[in-house]
């Protein structure tokens, strides 16, 4: 499910100005794409998205200057559609009085920025993309491990609550425990967070429900983070076969995100903490360039070599 955006919402992650209507921002916004009218103040409005955000910046209101009154009160009235969540006028620009009675018969908001219109845009494209978009919710725990959002996943009791435990007592940050809830911020970035349930919060069999933030303070959690990588507790048998030089190169795909995968055996006497630890420090390395693989195997045929020159 995605979350539900308010204009009041955008007003207050954006830093927007209410320049009318603040009776009104209640209207919902439906979608992350945002409308330049160009086309609408010539009077085309064959296809006129109307359920989007409308952003008037310095090309939309030079020309409406050059429109009569009846002319741009007609347009702007049409624009006034029941589904258009609101009206932000850019770079302080002034509203044209037409605008502001074809909105306030319609009960739209106007909203305002010093902002340029490209940089307004770019702003809440990114906060609504993030907040509408599509959500998965996945069983697991979501720790921030020096800056690399790791997702331990497992069957239940495998240990991965008190896995991130220990994580956070070695100075790492939670994210999200049993519920990771999932969004594809681009084709490439996939973001978790913490329902709101339980955010925060952790459960630990034999304890209950603990407080981490309460405990460890609020340097210990964080409200989301991107999941760069998915270390998945498996309990160790003796019939199965493990990664043993981190080549297989193993991913999951979620919401079409493809985020790497290592899996990693749980037995007795083994510190997961440390071991889920160096796994994403070898990634971050991976990711910078460096990979320990390629040295063992390059350190290897030179050893190969080496020997078939001796014999």
């Amino acid at each position: 499910m995605a979350n539900e955006v308010t204009v009041a919402d955008l007003v207050k992650k954006t830093r927007l100005k209410v320049l009318q209507g603040d009776k009104y921002l209640d209207r919902v916004v439906t979608t992350s794409d945002i409308s330049r009218p160009g086309l609408e103040l010539t009077g085309y409005f064959k296809y006129y998205p109307a359920m989007r955000i409308q952003l008037l910046g310095i090309t939309e209101t030079s020309f409406a200057k050059n429109m009569t009154h009846d002319e741009l009160l007609m347009v702007m009235r049409k624009m006034c559609a029941p589904e258009t969540p609101t009206f932000v006028v850019s770079t302080d620009l002034e509203v044209p009085k037409e605008l502001k009675q074809a909105a306030k018969e319609n009960n739209i908001p106007i909203l305002g920025t010093s902002l340029t219109s490209s940089r307004v845009l770019s702003n809440m494209t990114y906060y609504l993309s993030g907040k509408l978009a599509e959500r998965q919710s996945v069983h697991g725990v979501l720790v921030d491990i020096n800056g690399v959002g790791v997702m331990i996943t497992g069957d239940s009791g495998v240990g991965k609550s008190e896995t991130a435990l220990e994580l956070v007592r070695r100075g790492h940050r939670l994210v999200a425990d049993d519920r990771v809830e999932v969004y594809a911020q681009d084709e490439q970035t996939l973001v978790g967070s913490a329902p709101a349930i339980l955010n925060h919060l952790m459960e630990i069999r034999g304890i209950g429900i603990i407080d981490v933030m309460n405990l460890y303070g609020a340097g210990a959690v964080m409200q989301e983070d991107d999941v760069d990588l998915i270390v998945n507790l498996e309990t160790w048998a003796p019939d199965v076969q493990f990664d043993r030089l981190g080549d297989k190169g193993d991913s999951q795909k979620i919401l079409d995100v493809i985020v790497p995968k290592v899996s990693i055996p749980v037995k007795t006497g083994r510190n997961l903490a440390i071991i889920i630890e160096s796994a994403a420090m070898n990634f971050r390395a991976q990711s910078m360039g460096y990979d320990a693989t390629e040295v063992f195997d390059a350190n290897l045929n030179k050893l190969i070599k080496e020997n078939s020159k001796k014999d």
